[in-house]
């Protein structure tokens, strides 16, 4: 059944989305008609007589919405949408038609149309219905994005804090690199911050209103990174019944972040390199070839010259992602920012544990800007986390800082009569110094009868301890996500080993 269209579309060609739409329509004067009402909006519009020419066309080209008439000569409108939609195309689809009826109307919305338009039409219902198609197709797209962006506040630089002339330099080098298109490689060891500045490139360039996708290389199955990356078509190996688009198609107009780029396996070095010189990536399983404008954005711990010259990684790829080159300076370079750090998280992390926030005097603060930190900021923010959870004063004082940190400073270290340790000390460390899931080390162990409810229950002592009696706190010790809160409770309860927390309250 046509849909109601509402009377007037947008007003201005700034209200339109930049997009590529295709137009299947026998009539060469409704063809023209549509093309040139079409292209000043959205800029790129292709046309095709039959649907054997759309068939040709998006094999070559990715749209992001059809504009389809139902009767065609040879196959008709109909019959090909059915096709394309078991091709994995996920885009929207108007069908236009001269003759609709309630049958047609229902066999068009199974055959997977988005909206249905009777000619003759007014120049408003075409307008509105590609408009409210485009805006449905980018809205799918943005809310993927959303879901796998990173969430900080944006305090300092966009979340880069300090204000030592090393992180002034850093973020003068970041602001000439912004405006500019060229390829970007971030270096710095683990935990400096490479993905908040790859944020700050994307944020601070003229593409900051399209997507910014980061993808972490090492986190990849290497028989699926092209997939990933370049997505799939139905069928393309076991298990694809749909087909589906990649992560660069989900950047497009935006930045890719390739974090880890240095474990990237040489075969997908290959594919990236491709695309790279031709702006084209190509489906696994599809000949369809799809032109992609992506900034990209890499980052690494390794030295990439070292990798090359020992044949772990391609010199020609090397040479395309170090177009531009930016050092990310690790914490014990500018140990001056730590005070700001550490305010910065103290103000971020206690409102989201739901805790009360601490204090650190100058003589504490002082013994973490004494420490090396090997693990950068990173490392930094995970021991102001656990001093947030676990502090039993409004003032951090010299025994609650890490053992890492007090052995380097020799403070605190009184001696101790040994005490062997037991079951539930192994496991605790592994949550908390370890930072390893209670789902994949502990949960496991339990339900296969290795540990016994004696030694849950006295892990479980222990986080309440260090918790002062909050189950949520010690849900976030045991490494969790807060969806899993009730789970853990239940579980305890099922298995008799939640204690009665208000003995544990201080």
């Amino acid at each position: 059944m046509p849909t109601a269209a509402p009377s007037s579309p947008p007003t201005t060609l700034d209200d339109w989305p930049r997009a590529s739409v295709l137009l299947v329509d026998d009539e060469q004067g409704m063809r023209n008609f549509l093309e040139k009402t079409l292209a000043p909006r959205v800029g790129d519009v292709k046309s095709a007589a039959s649907a054997e020419e759309a068939d040709a066309l998006v094999r070559r080209q990715r749209f992001d919405l059809v504009i389809l008439d139902i009767s065609l000569p040879g196959k008709s409108g109909l019959e090909w949408l059915r096709e394309l939609r078991e091709q994995g195309y996920s885009g929207e689809v108007v069908l236009i038609t001269a003759y609709a009826d309630l049958d047609t109307a229902i066999e068009a919305l199974r055959a997977g149309a988005s909206d249905l338009i009777l000619k003759p039409f007014r120049v408003t219902q075409i307008l509105n219905a590609v408009k409210h198609g485009l805006d449905r197709t980018l809205l799918k797209r943005e809310n993927w994005v959303l879901k796998h962006m990173i969430s900080r506040p944006h305090e300092g630089f966009y979340g880069l804090v300090g204000d030592s002339p090393a992180m002034l330099e850093l973020q003068r080098a970041l602001q000439r690199a912004a405006p500019v298109a060229s390829t970007v490689l971030l270096a710095g060891e683990s935990g400096t911050g490479k993905e908040l500045a790859a944020v700050a490139l994307h944020r601070d360039s003229p593409r900051a209103k399209a997507p910014f996708v980061p993808v972490n290389c090492a986190g990849l199955a290497p028989e699926r990174i092209e997939s990933e990356l370049f997505g799939h078509a139905q069928g393309a190996f076991p298990g694809a019944t749909h087909g589906r688009d990649g992560l660069f198609w989900y950047a497009q107009g935006g930045t890719l972040f390739l974090d880890e780029i240095a474990e990237l396996p040489l075969a997908q070095q290959s594919a990236l390199l491709r695309v790279l010189e031709d702006h084209r990536i190509r489906p696994v399983g599809s000949e369809q070839q799809i032109p992609v404008d992506v900034r990209i954005v890499a980052a690494t711990n390794r030295r990439l010259a070292d990798e090359v010259a020992a044949g772990r990684f391609r010199k020609d790829l090397y040479y395309r992602l170090q177009v531009v080159e930016i050092g990310l300076p690790p914490l014990r370079e500018h140990k001056e920012d730590i005070p700001a750090l550490v305010a910065h998280f103290i103000a971020t992390l206690a409102p989201q544990l739901g805790v009360e926030p601490i204090a650190l005097s100058a003589t504490e603060l002082a013994y973490l800007q004494q420490y090396d930190w090997p693990g950068n900021v990173r490392e930094l923010e995970n021991v102001i986390e656990r001093l947030v959870v676990t502090g039993r004063n409004d003032t951090v004082m010299r025994d609650d800082l890490p053992m890492e940190i007090k052995m380097q400073q020799g403070i605190g270290l009184r001696p101790k009569r040994e005490r062997r340790r037991t079951v539930a000390d192994d496991l605790y460390k592994k949550l908390v110094e370890d930072r390893e899931s209670f789902w994949t080390v502990v949960y496991p162990l339990y339900m296969q009868r290795e540990i016994t409810r004696g030694n849950m229950r006295d892990l479980v002592r222990k986080g309440l301890e260090d918790a002062r009696g909050n189950y949520k706190i010690v849900a976030k010790l045991f490494n969790m996500e807060q969806r899993d809160y009730k789970r853990f409770l239940n579980f305890l309860r099922k298995h008799d080993c939640q204690l009665p927390f208000k003995e544990y309250r201080q």
